[in-house]
C-alpha cells in the first residue's frame, strides 16, 4: 500500500506519518529531510530552504524519484510525507509507481489556518542530539530546553513567524490545484487537522482499514 500525507506546515502530519507508517508498516519517506540533506550540500538550495521556499517543483520530483530509484532493494509500501504538492509531481509519481506494477492507494489531506500554523510550529523545538520533537504548548519537555537523551533544545532557523507565513501561503497556492484535481478524481481524503491528535489520527487509521479490507 501506499499513501500519500498532505498538510499544510504546521497542520501534524509529520506525528500523524509516524503513527501511520509504524501502526502500518510504510516506509516513511520525508521530502523534508531530503530537502534538508541537500541543503547541507548545496547552498542555493540552503538558503530555500531557511527563507520558507520550495525547491522547484521538477527538480524536487527528480530529487525524490531518483531517491526511489536508488534504493538497494527497491521500496514499496511507502507513506509519501508532503510530496507530491503539484499535478505535474503527482502524475510523475503515479507513472514511476505504475512501471513497477504499483500504485497510490490513498491520499490524506490535513486541513489547518494559518494562525494555527503559526501558534503551532513558533513552539516547536527540536533535539540537536537525536532529533526529537516537542512543542511547548502540546507537548513540552520534562525539563526546560532539554530532551529526555540530554540533548539540547533548539528551534529550527525556518521555525519563525515570517518563514512559517510564507511556507504557509506557498503550500496554499501551490498544492491548491493537486487538491481540486485529486477530490475530482475521489482520490483525495479531507481530515480536519485543528483536532486532537488522537482524534486525527482515529479517521486515518479507519480509512486505512477499509481500504485494505477492499484490497
Amino acid at each position: 500500500m501506499n499513501i500519500v500525507l498532505l498538510g499544510a506546515p504546521g497542520s501534524g502530519k509529520g506525528t500523524q506519518a509516524e503513527r501511520i507508517a509504524a501502526d502500518f508498516n510504510l516506509y516513511h519517506l520525508q521530502t523534508g529531510a531530503i530537502a534538508r540533506s541537500l541543503a547541507e550540500e548545496d547552498e542555493r538550495i540552503r538558503k530555500l530552504v531557511d527563507s520558507g521556499q520550495l525547491i522547484p517543483a521538477e527538480e524536487m520530483t527528480m530529487h525524490v524519484i531518483d531517491f526511489l530509484s536508488h534504493r538497494e532493494n527497491g521500496l514499496s509500501d511507502i507513506l509519501f510525507e508532503g510530496f507530491p504538492r503539484f499535478v505535474s509531481q503527482y502524475e510523475a509519481l503515479a507513472n514511476f509507481l505504475e512501471d513497477k506494477g504499483d500504485d497510490i492507494d490513498i491520499v490524506f489531506t490535513l486541513d489547518i489556518s494559518q494562525e494555527e500554523a503559526v501558534k503551532r510550529i513558533s513552539s516547536r523545538r527540536i533535539c540537536s542530539k537525536c532529533g526529537e520533537v516537542y512543542n511547548l504548548v502540546t507537548n513540552p519537555p520534562s525539563v526546560e530546553d532539554v530532551c529526555k537523551c540530554g540533548g539540547k533544545l533548539i528551534q529550527r532557523k525556518d521555525d519563525n513567524p515570517d518563514s512559517i507565513k510564507v511556507r504557509f501561503q506557498a503550500y496554499r497556492d501551490n498544492t491548491k490545484e493537486l487538491v481540486d484535481y485529486l477530490d475530482q478524481k475521489g482520490k483525495l481524503t479531507r481530515i480536519d487537522g485543528e483536532r486532537s491528535i488522537d482524534e486525527i489520527y482515529q479517521d486515518i487509521k479507519q480509512r486505512i482499514e477499509d481500504e485494505q479490507k477492499t484490497a
